[in-house]
């Protein structure tokens, strides 16, 4: 793969080429609606176009994803975003009386960017994203995903890399769906722990009045503490400059061990990140510096507890793209995730439009009149992502027909 291509936006030629060949809109129209008949989960959801020129057109929708194919390959649009399911089919809306179209019902979605990691990380910074500090959007999935299984019993996530510099999630579970704006914010409030951005840095003081942590931060942390030496201390080295000991240093409480250490680590400029560590906790084994730990513990969860863009979460009208869209800058398509490998993720392995092009060139056709062409991507490096959103809309459907056979076995 030529890796200079992936800063390159894709033409409008080549997105028509690949919304024809190998969008899956089978595989979308199945995740959205959870059956194979149309239901309002889809004939009822919004669907928003970006056009050249910033032109965005919202409130579209659709009774199928043969309609939904139609639509987008006419329209040809840099990307589109999903909304929520209304009371009314979108495209209807103005011929319902005032007040009557509302959203119903939605995903529940999260966005974790890289940019918010900029505060910790020292590999890159802004757009940039590399495997190196790939591995904090990992320790934030493995947190986040946990959290959102054990502490509120959901099952049907779908990770979703953005396509650049981030991962989205989407949550099906019918619980998920039907949360209010208000328990939404809730949600994602409770689930906030450390700011993105500049906020990040700021001094957490997580640990209560008993100096304990929640039962839902400790169990974070347990996990966390066990990747932060490779993370935080060797792949990334946040300590070692001056300017990183010195954001460790505002987290340390007694001012005689700040005083102790930056004389030290002054002096001694070659000390690693993993240097100044050890220096802290020897710092702990001492029976006046019992308040030490617990400040050590919230760094390491400032550092590694996931960054959740919180607006993206809290409202059900909001829009989000589409899985398997193509990023505008960088032509990379937007890809379903497997947690079981996460960490062993590369973005720049995920393959370009124009890759995928060149591999349907190689493609031999004995229907080349052929206006379809349903099962080209399973000749392509998309081939393992769309069967990833294939099986877990399969288990969307099974829980459907579960819940109708309970709803049957009633009467």
């Amino acid at each position: 793969m030529d890796i200079d291509e992936s800063s390159q936006p894709a033409s409008p030629e080549v997105m028509l080429v690949f919304y024809r060949r190998l969008y899956p809109f089978k595989s979308i129209y199945n995740w959205l609606n959870h059956e194979h008949a149309p239901t309002q989960l889809f004939t009822h959801r919004e669907f928003a176009f970006t056009l050249p020129g910033d032109v965005y057109l919202r409130y579209n929708s659709f009774g199928s994803a043969d309609e939904l194919k139609k639509q987008v390959c006419q329209l040809n649009p840099s990307r589109f975003e999903i909304g929520p399911i209304y009371s009314a089919r979108p495209r209807d809306r103005k011929t319902v009386r005032a007040g009557a179209f509302t959203p119903l019902l939605r995903e529940l979605v999260f966005d974790i960017d890289m940019t918010d990691y900029d505060p910790v990380r020292t590999c890159c910074a802004g757009t940039d994203i590399c495997r190196k500090c790939w591995q904090f959007i990992a320790a934030a999935v493995r947190v986040l995903d946990s959290a959102l299984r054990e502490q509120f019993g959901y099952e049907k996530l779908l990770w979703v890399y953005s396509g650049r510099r981030g991962i989205h999630l989407w949550i099906s579970d019918r619980e998920a769906m039907e949360l209010t704006d208000a328990q939404r914010k809730a949600l994602v409030g409770w689930l906030t722990v450390v700011q993105g951005g500049k906020e990040g840095s700021r001094k957490l003081g997580l640990h209560g009045a008993k100096g304990q942590l929640s039962p839902a931060l400790q169990a974070a942390l347990d996990y966390l503490r066990t990747i932060f030496g490779a993370l935080v201390l060797s792949n990334q080295d946040c300590f070692r400059s001056v300017e990183g000991y010195e954001e460790l240093l505002k987290a340390i409480p007694d001012s005689r061990v700040v005083d102790t250490m930056r004389t030290k680590w002054t002096a001694s400029p070659s000390r690693s990140s993993e240097d100044k560590w050890n220096d802290l906790l020897k710092q702990t084994q001492t029976k006046t510096q019992s308040n030490l730990m617990a400040a050590l513990e919230d760094v390491i969860l400032q550092y590694t507890y996931p960054r959740l863009d919180a607006e993206v979460s809290k409202h059900r009208n909001h829009l989000l793209k589409a899985p398997f869209c193509v990023h505008p800058k960088t032509g990379r398509v937007c890809v379903p995730l497997d947690l079981a490998t996460i960490e062993n993720f590369e973005p720049e392995s995920v393959p370009t439009v124009s890759q995928l092009l060149r591999e349907l060139d190689g493609i031999v056709r004995d229907d080349e009149d052929s206006k379809e062409f349903h099962s080209d991507w399973e000749k392509t490096s998309l081939k393992p992502y769309i069967e990833l959103l294939d099986r877990h809309a399969l288990s969307l459907m099974e829980a459907t027909r579960n819940e109708k056979r309970k709803t049957d076995m009633s009467w």
